[in-house]
């Protein structure tokens, strides 16, 4: 997907930044263990232009950078980027898009105007809103405080003067509690209860939205090692061949595409991006370079963030 496109500026309502819309879709997941991707399969709740919530086969790790491929219902292609871990409980997760270019947020923005997806303002708050025994502890004080109030009080003898030799009073029967009465304390039990779910799931999800960067790429952002093409080969030890796009192969697109790479301190890529070559090639050798591996380049002893310079060769 061209970056340069222009997006249009979404004109609906919301109570937040971006809108968050229910999408229920397959997705993967792909997580470096040891080195070796691995695909977890999962379905999608939500999405909005920042991040994704989603229920997935296998446990994820708070702050770890995984790879996203879900296929928004409507639209000729999936939606493929990168997600930092941002929530997890269980197989419920919240996952902050890394690097979602202009085209892709525009994409979802037409595909939920397109398919009249409806905003999501409580989605998955069952699995954010643990511990809430201290809530439900206040919604019983209330409950009994209520019934209190609504319910009528034992009345003793009267205290009211009475004339010698009056007949004494006849006791009054207890009324029974209406049913409506009952039926307002639940409602108001619930709202309460609603409220204070809504309002943790909210603030779980505006810590998703605020852009808060990884620490390794803050550390890349810095000026790092300029390390050279034959040295950082010697130190790689996991490569991914990238995919020849059908688009290319029609229009009998070949070359060499040079790519500027930033390897963190685990070896893992951190940013890349193409200095030559074809939109098309220069997409699909940056796709297959997120997930290569590294060994570590030491400084005086201590992993380093370091620059580098690679080169993916298409041919028919």
């Amino acid at each position: 997907m061209a970056t340069g496109a222009q997006v249009r500026r979404w004109s609906g309502t919301s109570r937040r930044r971006v809108p968050r819309f229910q999408l229920q879709a397959p997705l993967d997941v792909t997580v470096l263990r040891s080195g070796i991707p691995d695909t977890v399969p999962g379905r999608s709740v939500n999405v909005c232009e920042r991040g994704i919530a989603a229920v997935l086969a296998g446990e994820l790790i708070t702050g770890e950078t995984v790879g996203i491929e879900v296929r928004l219902p409507r639209t000729a292609d999936s939606l493929r980027t990168r997600a930092l871990v941002r929530y997890q409980d269980r197989l419920r997760c919240g996952l902050e898009f890394v690097g979602l270019s202009a085209e892709q947020r525009g994409t979802i923005r037409d595909w939920a105007k397109e398919a009249k997806a409806e905003t999501d303002a409580n989605a998955g708050v069952v699995p954010a809103m643990a511990n809430t025994s201290g809530d439900a502890g206040g919604a019983s004080g209330l409950i009994s405080a209520s019934s209190a109030s609504i319910g009528p009080t034992s009345i003793g003898p009267s205290s009211e003067p009475r004339s010698i030799g009056a007949a004494p009073q006849k006791p009054r029967k207890k009324r029974p509690v209406p049913a409506t009465a009952i039926f307002l304390v639940f409602l108001i039990l619930a709202a309460i209860v609603s409220g204070v779910l809504w309002w943790r799931w909210n603030r779980g999800w505006e810590e998703l939205e605020s852009g808060l960067k990884n620490p390794e790429i803050v550390t890349a952002e810095k000026v790092p090692t300029q390390i050279s093409t034959e040295v950082m080969e010697k130190l790689l030890i996991h490569r991914v061949e990238p995919t020849y796009p059908a688009e290319a192969r029609k229009e009998n697109l070949e070359g060499i595409v040079a790519l500027d790479v930033i390897v963190g301190r685990d070896g893992s890529v951190l940013k890349v991006r193409a200095l030559n070559g074809p939109q098309v090639l220069a997409a699909a050798a940056i796709d297959a370079l997120r997930w290569w591996k590294f060994e570590p380049y030491r400084v005086n002893g201590e992993p380093a963030v370091v620059e580098t310079t690679m080169a993916v060769e298409f041919k028919r």
